[in-house]
């Protein structure tokens, strides 16, 4: 396995996304959404999972999963590995901007939600790998790529309603914002909006103190998608500022 060049640093920002394998779904219901959510929260942890047995991974164990805000927000690493700031699940691939409180936390990091491949080929009663080789990662060098970078994650759901809204344009920029504000639940945006889904998965001080405020996030995300609706010749320019950035994702 060729060695990664990226340098981690302490308290920088990154940029992940992991796919599945030959771009295959890696969520294929609710159930492994959820499972998943939970595999962020407890694996991001220096010490030994609170779930020290196998039952965790298989079907039983799902009803000892933190299944919504009242029991997520009762539990805490104890020595994180990294600080998650915004997060965006996908079906085949999903998205991570975070930053290691460790040396080597986010390799430590990744190694453990890979557990999460245990699961699913338990459930689906396959075999093989899961996740697409090495996770893709890029280090944020600036206040505008950490934006961009932000940004785009939170709207990444978008695809799910508007295949290729981010090569064209989105046809109903007021379908693709109710979307995200109401109807989907597996990313971090809800929990910026005050709207508690998976609140102590995330530390969001940073952001509201960078962008003033859950009014502004939301002005900032609804401005982009509203943005992507006109798909005007002379707006490029500030497509190419969101994108020069992103183009190892593809």
């Amino acid at each position: 396995m060729p060695i990664r060049k990226i340098e981690l640093v302490n308290g920088e920002f990154y940029h992940i996304v992991q796919r599945g394998v030959d771009k295959r779904k890696i969520f294929l219901d609710d159930e492994d959404r959820l499972r998943f959510i939970n595999s962020l929260l407890v694996f991001n942890d220096e010490l030994p999972s609170p779930w020290l047995s196998r039952s965790f991974w298989r079907k039983e164990g799902l009803s000892n999963l933190q299944r919504g805000p009242s029991s997520l927000q009762n539990y805490e690493p104890r020595k994180p590995l990294v600080e998650i700031y915004a997060f965006a699940l996908m079906d085949n691939h999903f998205h991570l901007l975070l930053s290691q409180k460790v040396d080597g936390g986010i390799t430590k990091y990744m190694r453990k939600i890979g557990g999460y491949s245990y699961a699913f080929n338990k459930k689906y009663d396959r075999t093989g790998t899961l996740f697409e080789g090495r996770y893709k990662i890029k280090r944020i060098k600036s206040d505008t790529q950490l934006e961009n970078n932000f940004v785009y994650i939170l709207t990444n759901p978008v695809e799910i309603l508007e295949p290729g809204w981010k090569e064209n344009k989105v046809e109903n920029p007021e379908r693709a914002i109710s979307f995200l504000e109401n109807e989907y639940r597996w990313s971090s945006y809800w929990d910026y909006l005050e709207n508690i889904n998976f609140p102590t998965l995330t530390n969001r001080e940073f952001f509201n103190k960078l962008f003033k405020g859950k009014e502004n996030i939301k002005k900032i995300i609804n401005d982009w998608i509203n943005f992507k609706s006109r798909n005007e010749a002379e707006n490029n320019e500030k497509t190419e500022q969101m994108e020069q950035f992103l183009d190892f994702l593809e």
